[in-house]
């Protein structure tokens, strides 16, 4: 079969399967399945274009992305008219009867803290009784401390992995960006205050990415940093268990594995064995028991330098992790967009 014959192939394929689509979470299936970033029939064969000889690959390229932009034109145009069928169902099945006196029984209900803010309070509580001072920082930050000053400058591999909301605005010749991490904070925590440094740094960021149960394009990381004489991992594995211990009331088992971040080194990657099924394999942990929960390791001498720090006299940790999905562990909830959506029935449990 010829590469036009598997490209066409490959878009009847799509057609046919987004045409079948009854609901958003068929077409977010479908999604995956042709424009999924890591196993995406789509993406995958254009990743493989590169593979093809050289005189075949302008004539395969063009065809990939026409029929690209095609299946995304029909993704679209389905996704809109299911769209308009949910919220037409959703007003059809949840219509109030306005003529009903309520006015007593709202005043008479409290508000909810929503579950993030819960739980960031109380590991805020947690972090600040082992000593450590609690910092925010700007959603929109410059190129430079969300990337050069970490030790990712703009030729660094480490950027094809950073799907970044883009600014029209620039600081003069700074472009502008929504954070992807709370890690800029690092920087300006070392500059202003100098080291020894014991900082967490709670806040909001952004991804461009696909959504599924256990990603969103908006979340909340918590950063944390410590600066100090004679810091090793240790230090930061014993932090690690009393933070889980406090928070989740038991001892919660985890693992470290070796990870790769611009911004430490060694860099590890620590995992919770998953508490919504004990670690017996969900949808969650992705059938493993174990969920990713963050990236940590001893702060790059770089680092320390763009911060100002004597790297031959003080070390340090830093480590980041995702709260919203800390959230979902604690609560069992099995959806992070649930988190987001607003809906009062998950609200009024809190």
């Amino acid at each position: 079969m010829t590469i036009q014959e598997q490209l066409r192939q490959l878009q009847k394929e799509a057609d046919q399967a987004i045409a079948s689509a009854r609901t958003l979470d068929d077409l977010d299936a479908i999604d995956q399945n042709f424009f999924g970033r890591k196993n995406g029939k789509l993406t995958l064969f254009i990743q493989g274009v590169s593979a093809l000889p050289k005189d075949e690959r302008p004539a395969a390229g063009k065809e990939a992305n026409a029929i690209k932009r095609h299946i995304a034109a029909v993704f679209a145009d389905k996704r809109s008219a299911l769209e308009a069928a949910a919220i037409e169902g959703s007003l059809q099945k949840e219509r109030i009867e306005v003529t009903q006196p309520i006015l007593e029984r709202l005043l008479m209900e409290e508000g909810h803290l929503h579950p993030i803010t819960r739980v960031r309070e109380e590991l805020e509580d947690i972090f600040v009784a082992m000593g450590f001072d609690v910092w925010e920082g700007p959603e929109v930050e410059s190129e430079y401390y969300n990337f050069e000053a970490l030790n990712i400058p703009a030729d660094h591999p480490a950027r094809d992995t950073q799907d970044t909301f883009w600014l029209h605005e620039t600081a003069g010749s700074e472009r502008l960006l929504l954070r992807t991490h709370t890690s800029p904070m690092q920087i300006r925590a070392m500059r202003a205050i100098g080291a020894p440094l014991k900082i967490i740094v709670p806040g909001r960021v952004y991804r461009y990415e696909a959504t599924d149960a256990s990603h969103e394009t908006t979340f909340d990381q918590v950063e944390g940093l410590l600066i100090d004489e004679h810091i090793s991992m240790s230090d930061l594995i014993g932090v690690f268990r009393t933070f889980l211990r406090e928070l989740f009331q038991k001892d919660v088992d985890v693992r470290l594995r070796p990870g790769y971040f611009p911004f430490v080194e060694p860099g590890v990657e620590l995992d919770l064995s998953c508490v919504l099924c004990e670690g017996k394999g969900c949808s969650v942990c992705k059938k493993t028991g174990w969920v990713e929960f963050m990236g940590a390791g001893l702060v790059h001498p770089h680092v320390l330098k763009a911060g100002n720090i004597d790297a031959k006299k003080y070390q340090g940790f830093a480590f980041g992790f995702g709260l919203t999905r800390l959230v979902m562990m604690k609560y069992r909830i099995t959806d992070i967009r649930l988190l987001l959506s607003g809906d009062l029935r998950l609200l009024q449990q809190f």
